[in-house]
């Protein structure tokens, strides 16, 4: 199917609070509130023809820029000068393209102008990520056809261009050959400051607001099998805490299986080993150290693709999730030994398409995983599930639902909007819309069916904050 050629023609940034119903301790920070950014674009076709789309990103501190000498207010003023970067540079190309046509002629030009502004390479992708988005939603709305049937017919228009080293490959036969998964596996994140049993919660710590609280109850609830266990860079400390978790899972009669996230804390390669070889050596954490799949990010990016790990990832498999801020560095991570890279659409749908191909023609060993950015309920969340459905990912780590209740502040109307559109994907309890998580799984039947990319509702409008235009 030939790719459409269309421009982009109107572009409305918005935002919303959100507030964590739990801190949510990752890295050096402890969030508990970020607004959410929201996007509306237009595209025209040269037929005459008009659609919108829409994407939405929370706007988290202190990961795409983790400099401790930025507040968390400034770190949200770089993803908006990043949206407003990816607005300008979309609207002042009149020229009719290809929906990656349009991603791919401004990424590197987007990534020079954060850098004069002082943007990292992942925090100025951040603005294009989510136009990105936008524009695959109005182009399936458009053409009346679903996220992944329209990735199968490429009808984005995906090449080569941005990844050389795929040029031999044969990416439309990769892209027609998915093989999209109906239920996911969630991998349940715990968090730094989570805690892990009901004893735990004391009457003062206790929320009491229908959902679960600590690790036990979230297994007794959704009875989830997958997680996601950050460490904190200090050993006694991480050994002292992976094995108060090992406590709780080793309780789960049919086993479990995890990943073990560095998040930056190791200066290099043998800190992290030095934790490895630590676990190892802890009868205690015999079954957890089983279960552990991979290891993400455990370096900080500055060194992280600096010096080879070929030898503690021959032992665990190594992933990059910060350091990857532009379409080279999967294969250069490859060169060092690393075994994988992370998906999160706040980084691009095609990026993580693209580097999927990649472990196709690597052969085995190479994999793409599905990790969150606590992905609000409604279009992040929908259209994250279904890029890593359509990548055929038997896990995907989910937090949004548990650190967030429901759709946060949204108001009513637009949660049951979301719940009619998507009755296998939400639920409601105690008055809420909820996700629904049942025997560890999300179903995405509605969110594959739907004619757009992964939603059938859409947020309101006119609930939602103009961004401001100027910080």
């Amino acid at each position: 199917m030939t790719a459409p050629a269309f421009r982009i023609t109107e572009i409305a940034l918005y935002e919303r609070p959100v507030r964590l119903r739990l801190p949510f301790r990752f890295g050096v920070v402890t969030l508990t509130e970020a607004p959410q950014a929201f996007l509306r674009l237009r595209i025209d076709i040269q037929d005459g023809r008009s659609a919108w789309g829409m994407a939405a990103e929370l706007m988290v501190p202190k990961w795409f820029d983790k400099n401790p000498a930025l507040s968390n207010e400034q770190n949200f003023d770089q993803l908006r000068l990043s949206l407003r970067l990816a607005r300008d540079a979309y609207l002042s190309d009149a020229t009719p393209r290809s929906a990656f046509g349009h991603s791919a002629t401004h990424h590197a030009a987007l990534v020079r102008a954060g850098a004069k502004r002082g943007l990292n390479a992942l925090v100025a992708v951040y603005g294009p990520a989510l136009l990105d988005r936008a524009v695959i939603d109005a182009l399936c709305r458009m053409q009346g056809m679903g996220f992944v049937p329209a990735l199968q017919r490429n009808l984005f228009g995906i090449t080569a261009t941005l990844t050389p080293d795929l040029a031999g490959f044969a990416l439309d036969g990769f892209l027609r050959d998915l093989q999209p998964v109906r239920h996911i596996a969630a991998r349940h994140t715990v968090g730094m400051l989570d805690p892990l049993t009901e004893a735990d919660l004391g009457p003062a710590r206790r929320l009491n607001d229908g959902l679960p609280e600590s690790l036990e109850a979230v297994i007794a609830a959704y009875g989830q099998a997958w997680f996601k266990l950050k460490v904190g860079g200090d050993i006694a400390a991480d050994l002292a805490r992976l094995t108060a978790i090992a406590v709780v899972l080793d309780r789960i009669s049919g086993g479990y299986q995890s990943s073990l996230d560095g998040n930056e804390q190791y200066d290099d390669a043998a800190g992290i080993a030095a934790l490895w070889q630590a676990m190892q050596n802890e009868p205690a954490l015999r079954r957890l150290c089983a279960s552990i799949r991979y290891i993400e990010q455990p370096i900080k990016r500055a060194s992280a693709l600096e010096r080879p790990v070929h030898g503690l990832s021959a032992q665990v498999p190594l992933i990059v999730d910060e350091s990857d801020a532009d379409y080279d560095v999967f294969p250069r991570a490859r060169e060092l030994g690393y075994r994988g890279i992370s998906s999160k659409t706040c980084k691009g749908v095609y990026r993580a398409v693209l580097n999927a191909a990649r472990c196709i023609q690597w052969g085995g060993g190479y994999f793409v995983t599905g990790e969150d950015l606590t992905c609000q309920a409604g279009l992040a969340l929908q259209q994250d599930l279904v890029l890593v459905a359509a990548l055929g990912l038997s896990h995907v780590e989910r937090n949004g639902h548990h650190y967030v209740d429901g759709f946060g502040d949204a108001p009513e109307a637009e949660q049951a909007a979301f719940l009619a559109a998507h009755p296998d994907l939400y639920r409601r309890q105690d008055g809420r819309v909820r996700l629904a998580i049942r025997d560890g799984a999300i179903a995405l039947d509605s969110l594959l069916d739907v004619a757009a990319y992964g939603s059938g509702a859409e947020p309101d409008w006119g609930d939602l904050a103009p961004m401001p235009l100027h910080s």
